[in-house]
């Protein structure tokens, strides 16, 4: 299981890349194995604003629903349409082709608390 030294992570198993003023959003490698093979994603809608922590979609697999959690706060800017059609790209590439959003980020000092991956393979036991 591979766990990326450049995201941050959520505790509901949410990464997130910066890049400038945007954050790229996915889920992570181990709660993808969790959830099994994914067959649907409930995007946002481009505009939305979330805030941290809150849900702003599902992903449903064939074992379970699980909501999606906003790593940070911001305005949705982009989706990954890609996985209306092929939403198994979580399963295949989750920190690649599977990133689900990207937001422009409201406050970079939510980042300070998130997770580094020392603290989320801890989390999770890896």
């Amino acid at each position: 299981m591979t766990f990326p030294e450049n995201l941050k992570y959520t505790k509901d198993h949410e990464w997130i890349r910066v890049e400038g003023d945007t954050g790229i959003v996915g889920i992570t490698e181990y709660a993808q194995g969790e959830l099994g093979d994914v067959v649907f994603v409930e995007l946002p809608q481009i505009g939305k604003q979330v805030k941290q922590g809150e849900s702003f979609g599902t992903i449903e697999a064939v074992k379970a629903v699980s909501d999606l959690y906003a790593p940070i706060a911001g305005d949705v800017t982009e989706i990954n349409s890609e996985l209306e059609k092929a939403p198994e790209l979580v399963n295949k590439d989750p920190y690649g082709k599977g990133w689900i959003m990207k937001l422009k980020i409201s406050d970079k000092k939510e980042l300070n608390t998130l997770l580094d991956v020392k603290a989320y393979r801890e989390l999770i036991g890896k």
